[in-house]
């Protein structure tokens, strides 16, 4: 049993910066492949970025490219996601997740690759 506690967000004018944490409880933090997803109100649950076990892959949403970066920490069991340039569309709650369906270096971008769930955290840009 993983459990995932996000902080970090809050409210940020357009072209502000925030960063995401992700606390995970347990020693197996290692083992499992880590993604943040969003959702804004009426709308479905997306994809944001992925990171593979130990960090060496990560993969973005074309919508996120080149502004938001993931990284992991093992020896504090903690994820990362840091925002920049956001944009009023950013605005959602964002839930980072974990999963070790399989094995290898593979980054999970579906939402049913992932076991467990954070609460989320909401983000809001201002424009």
């Amino acid at each position: 049993q993983v459990q995932l506690v996000e902080s970090g967000g809050g409210l940020v004018q357009a072209g502000g910066s925030l960063r995401l944490s992700c606390a995970a409880s347990g020693r197996t933090f290692s083992s499992y492949a880590m993604g943040w997803f969003r959702q804004a109100p009426g709308k479905e649950r997306e994809f944001v970025a992925g990171i593979s076990r130990s960090g060496s892959s990560t993969y973005y949403a074309d919508s996120v490219k080149g502004r938001f970066t993931i990284s992991r920490d093992n020896a504090m069991n903690t994820v990362y996601l840091q925002m920049n340039s956001l944009k009023p569309e950013d605005t959602a709650v964002y839930y980072c997740a974990a999963g070790r369906k399989y094995s290898g270096s593979f980054v999970y971008t579906a939402w049913y690759e992932y076991d467990y769930w954070g609460q989320g955290t909401q983000v809001t840009v201002s424009s």
